[in-house]
């Protein structure tokens, strides 16, 4: 029995950096969890279709909302695999292009002050970790690229959304996704 966290080399090397920390936080409310864990817990009754193109990875916050890979084709790499944000609370949105772009936002220092003071040690050894295994450092939110890439993937997404999901979940979808219902 492998006890490799999953097929994914950089989510192991995550795996590894998380598990060293002793149970601290590098990041608000993110946290690895069982690598592919079973979406009927988080999709309900969604078809097998739709579950298997997604792989969750991450709570995104401390109330329960998650992370997943969205195999939006057949690639290989899943590390190249865009990054969707599933809010506890019906948020939706494609948070990275690939992991590591999806690594540089965990990096960013935090907004609320106690949390910055908190996570303070544990981000230092992310930032050097990041650094180390990637050479990355905090992402720059100005990055004109990577916003068009993000805004593809949010427009494939949900088309894609749109072939599984009732008119009146899609258009929740497409209002999450800050995206217009289309019209007949």
């Amino acid at each position: 029995m492998s006890d490799v966290y999953s097929p994914v080399p950089e989510l192991n090397l995550l795996k590894e950096f998380e598990d060293s920390l002793g149970g601290r936080f590098f990041a608000p409310g993110f946290e690895l969890f069982d690598y592919d864990l079973d979406l009927d817990w988080f999709c309900g009754d969604a078809p097998d279709a739709y579950l298997d193109r997604l792989i969750p990875f991450a709570y995104a916050t401390s109330s329960g909302s998650y992370y997943a890979l969205w195999r939006c084709d057949d690639r290989t790499d899943l590390a190249t695999l865009p990054v969707v944000f599933f809010g506890d609370e019906g948020d939706l949105w494609v948070e990275a292009s690939d992991l590591r772009e999806l690594f540089r936002s965990l990096a960013a220092e935090p907004d609320d002050h106690e949390d910055r003071a908190r996570l303070a040690p544990a981000r230092e050894r992310y930032l050097a970790w990041l650094w180390e295994h990637f050479g990355l450092t905090p992402g720059d939110s100005s990055d004109d690229d990577e916003g068009v890439a993000l805004a593809e993937y949010t427009r494939r997404f949900a088309d894609w959304v749109s072939e599984f999901a009732p008119e009146d979940l899609l258009d929740q979808v497409l209002s999450a996704l800050d995206l217009e219902t289309p019209t007949a």
